[in-house]
């Protein structure tokens, strides 16, 4: 477990990097025994900065949903993070150059509250219940971890990923919005084009199967901390594809059909 002073030194390393644009190094080199909570304990505390410097909390993001990602990071269970007001976008916004080091884009389906959903026990029909509408998003990720360590070769790991506030950065939604009994959310597809190439397909139910599947561990997980998802709240429910890389001058465009497109400008 790591100790207090370790877990807001932590944050204060991410806080910085972001500030300035510079990875870090990977944390869990320095923390090599912390564990899933210390994680989140770090994510926290990096959240509660932003907050001080002005920051508000808008919703949150569900991430690994899929085999693929959750085996390269050696884990089992989705993570989460927490959107914060200064990284929603429009459609079609022109994201500046000098926003975030190394963006990715992800295509999901973006799940707006209309009540409060407080675990535990929440199940799928739950959070439909308690969704006004659903929408196509584009999230963008980005992070202040590096990928890799250049000396030992290590890869980043679940601690620095969580603790990272989940590699969120961004999120742009457009698109049509739907109420959620009106969509088979499993068989909702996306097509995502860079500079109008094909990059990756993919279909709602690569997201636990039903992206309401995502929401609903959420909300559980939050209620073992005494914490829930609340009215209002925007809350990404995971990506159908393998995150793409966002270079500067590319437009990215992201295809959910009868649903519509959301799209941006990177800078």
């Amino acid at each position: 477990m790591m100790t207090p002073q370790e877990v807001e030194d932590a944050a204060a390393r991410l806080f910085e990097a972001e500030r300035t644009r510079t990875q870090v190094r990977i944390l869990s080199l320095d923390y090599p025994q912390a564990t899933m909570d210390d994680a989140y304990a770090v994510q926290a505390a990096l959240v509660r900065r932003k907050i001080a410097a002005g920051r508000k909390a808008k919703g949150w993001k569900i991430g690994l949903t899929s085999k693929a990602m959750q085996y390269a990071l050696n884990i089992n269970v989705p993570d989460s993070g927490i959107l914060l007001d200064d990284m929603f976008f429009p459609d079609s916004a022109t994201i500046p150059a000098d926003r975030f080091i190394q963006p990715r884009v992800e295509a999901e389906i973006a799940f707006v509250m209309k009540s409060d959903l407080k675990g535990p026990d929440v199940n799928i029909f739950d959070v439909l219940n308690a969704t006004d509408f659903i929408t196509p998003a584009i999230e963008i990720l980005d992070t202040r971890i590096q990928r890799v360590d250049p000396e030992t070769k290590k890869l980043r790991t679940f601690f620095d990923t969580i603790a990272d506030n989940a590699a969120n950065a961004g999120i742009i939604t457009g698109g049509r919005p739907v109420r959620p009994l009106d969509a088979d959310m499993r068989w909702i597809g996306a097509i995502l084009l860079r500079n109008g190439e094909i990059e990756e397909t993919g279909l709602g139910a690569g997201v636990l199967n039903h992206p309401a599947a995502g929401i609903a561990w959420l909300a559980n997980r939050l209620a073992q901390y005494g914490s829930s998802i609340s009215a209002g709240d925007v809350v990404l429910s995971g990506s159908f594809i393998r995150p793409v890389e966002a270079r500067h001058g590319d437009t990215i465009v992201a295809d959910f059909g009868p649903y519509g497109t959301v799209s941006a400008y990177f800078a």
